[in-house]
């Protein structure tokens, strides 16, 4: 089985994600990358690629021309995929071209700035037929696919309340006025889109908590605050949420909590048990019975559901963590890759991966929180 070839578009020099993107494809030694345009600009781009040894023909000044170059070439030997990894401004023009012409996207999150783009997307996505996936990691750990399987197959009862916390230090002053490129791009409004703190991680804190619940949000009520003096973001927000099964939800995400680091955690309470987890902890999954003393799921045990099984590398009590999540959405998206290239439908618990619909939902959820908070209703519908 040969190697599927990837193409990145951002994350060359000065990034974080990108290198963790390709760390985390590199993993299971069944991705290479091929070709890029790994920075917006063209002179960055070059270097960053001649630094991770990309050939001279598929190293790109910008991504058009990486397209380009793509198309022209016999398709045996044109990528795979290509993994987006800009600033979000920058994920739709990138995905709707490649998706247009048929080739497969993994994009990282927030997918797009608009509700409009994200459906504009669904339904290249429907026509060419390609591959989409989109890169909310925190559902790659075991533990969460663990979480899933418990809630869904109904151990936890009928839920009553889910709440979601993403707690974050690191923007608690104004890091965007030292140059430093993560804060720069995160709380410029043209880079970013209309939300801040909500946008990068509350879409994460969103997604976990649909990810394991399978809920559907009925209506919010949100308070997004800029506590900073001179961010044009918001650095803190505060929701509620009512689902249409009845349940309620909390939802926090700030990065202006001086003292947590990358605290994301989320507690879900249902009629027959609870289940509590946290991702700077991820191999360890709390579940408290009503009837029965409280019981510690660890990752790697026999025990644990075929999905949990299947995203582990490691023996019990080795770690895993971060690299590892990410690698299984790969993983999965990977699959659906391979079965499209195939003609065949993925094999049973591969393709298991956040979906360009997840990705909609996302974006939709960014827009009524922003809605909901310059509302002076009570409670804004989803």
């Amino acid at each position: 089985m040969r190697k599927l070839r990837y193409a990145m578009v951002g994350g060359g020099q000065g990034a974080f994600i990108g290198g963790v993107h390709r760390k985390a494809m590199a993993l299971d030694g069944q991705m290479e990358l091929v070709a890029g345009a790994l920075s917006s600009s063209p002179d960055k781009a070059l270097a960053s690629g001649r630094e991770l040894g990309l050939a001279d023909d598929r190293n790109h000044a910008c991504w058009q021309d990486l397209l380009d170059d793509e198309l022209r070439r016999p398709t045996g030997e044109r990528i795979d995929f290509v993994s987006i990894v800009t600033p979000n401004h920058m994920h739709y023009p990138v995905a709707k071209a490649f998706v247009d012409v048929g080739i497969n996207v993994v994009c990282d999150k927030p997918l797009v700035h608009t509700s409009a783009q994200a459906q504009d997307l669904i339904e290249a996505a429907a026509k060419s037929g390609v591959v989409f996936a989109v890169t909310y990691n925190y559902t790659g750990y075991p533990l969460v696919r663990q979480a899933r399987h418990m809630v869904r197959s109904g151990e936890l009862g009928e839920i009553r309340k889910v709440i979601i916390e993403y707690n974050q230090g690191w923007l608690s002053t104004l890091l965007e006025g030292s140059g430093n490129k993560q804060a720069d791009w995160r709380t410029d409004p043209a880079r970013s889109g209309i939300a801040g703190c909500i946008g990068d991680i509350g879409s994460h804190a969103e997604n976990l908590a649909a990810t394991i619940t399978g809920l559907e949000i009925d209506a919010l009520c949100a308070d997004l605050t800029t506590f900073v003096s001179g961010r044009k973001l918001d650095d803190d927000g505060n929701l509620l949420l009512r689902y249409t099964n009845g349940a309620r939800g909390i939802l926090i995400s700030s990065q202006i909590e001086i003292g947590c680091e990358n605290d994301l955690r989320i507690r879900i309470f249902g009629t027959q048990g609870s289940l509590t987890w946290q991702q700077e902890n991820p191999n360890r999954l709390w579940h408290a019975p009503l009837d029965a003393p409280p019981r510690l799921f660890t990752r790697g045990s026999p025990w644990l559901c075929a999905e949990a099984i299947k995203a582990t590398r490691l023996p019990a009590g080795h770690p895993e963590a971060f690299f590892e999540a990410f690698a299984n959405i790969y993983a999965g998206a990977g699959e659906a890759i391979r079965a499209r290239h195939e003609r065949r439908s993925p094999a049973h618990l591969e393709a298991d991966f956040p979906t360009l619909q997840d990705g909609a939902r996302g974006v939709r959820f960014i827009e009524k929180t922003v809605e909901s908070a310059h509302s002076t209703a009570k409670w804004t519908p989803f």
